[in-house]
């Protein structure tokens, strides 16, 4: 016997009143197949419905096969959403780099457009990933009523009120909040590994680069000039040297 979805309830109640936006250059991109899409507008909601779930697709992570169906309409965005979430790639990349509790705020995140409500949400769908399973889970998220009224079966998952009235800055992207690997795994990768600082600081603007003539250009060759050594000489191995011949007679 299946155990039913623990129930919980919204942090606030702003959250159960539709909510009304101002159109803006800072809301999220709505993609869409309820329209007629060309091949370039397809594409994008590829790449997008990558950046929603992956962040990022490298070659080896993409799904031609699941492109192509989409493309063709023989599949919905709900059921590319849905095969992206079951491939091998989110599988190691985010079930098996977490716990349940971290991998559940993840994805409904990134499935439903929002943060998780309380720790009772995170402990509600993790028992759902313990009893029902990996894929388990991820119909209960697609098939849940939250879902089906925020996005259905033709609209690809956004970050939904991501800019509140009354802040100065709006929520932080998901993907920036809940990286793919926790803080063990980041660890044992080496992250963060800030590989361009040091091309930050020898960054010099155009305005203020030395021209031809410049003193400056001739820095370096004078300081290499009066750093210059002598040649030292080839080493000698203690086994070489004769300590009789070498002390001074008295």
């Amino acid at each position: 016997m299946a155990i039913p979805l623990l129930s919980y309830a919204p942090k606030s109640q702003n959250a159960r009143v539709e909510g009304y936006l101002v159109p803006g250059d800072e809301q999220p991109t709505v993609f869409t197949t309820e329209n007629l899409l060309s091949p370039a507008e397809m594409g994008n909601l590829i790449e997008a419905a990558y950046r929603q779930i992956f962040f990022h697709a490298f070659k080896w992570d993409r799904e031609p096969f699941l492109e192509s169906q989409l493309r063709n309409g023989q599949i919905t965005v709900r059921d590319f959403v849905r095969g992206l979430l079951v491939s091998k790639t989110f599988i190691n990349s985010f079930y098996e780099k977490n716990n349940n509790y971290r991998f559940v705020e993840q994805c409904v995140q990134r499935v439903l457009g929002r943060d998780v409500y309380s720790e009772r949400e995170k402990i509600a769908w993790s028992i759902v990933v313990a009893t029902k399973g990996y894929g388990g889970f991820i119909d209960a998220l697609l098939n849940s009523d939250e879902y089906l009224e925020n996005f259905g079966y033709d609209t690809l998952p956004f970050q939904r009120r991501r800019n509140l009235p009354g802040r100065e800055q709006g929520e932080t992207p998901f993907n920036i909040q809940s990286p793919r690997y926790d803080a063990y795994h980041r660890s044992i990768l080496g992250f963060p590994q800030i590989v361009w600082q040091n091309e930050i600081r020898r960054f010099v603007p155009q305005d203020k680069k030395a021209k031809a003539g410049d003193p400056s250009l001739f820095l370096n060759m004078a300081q290499s000039l009066s750093s210059a050594k002598g040649n030292p000489g080839g080493r000698v191995s203690t086994a070489n040297i004769n300590i009789a011949a070498s002390v001074p007679r008295r």
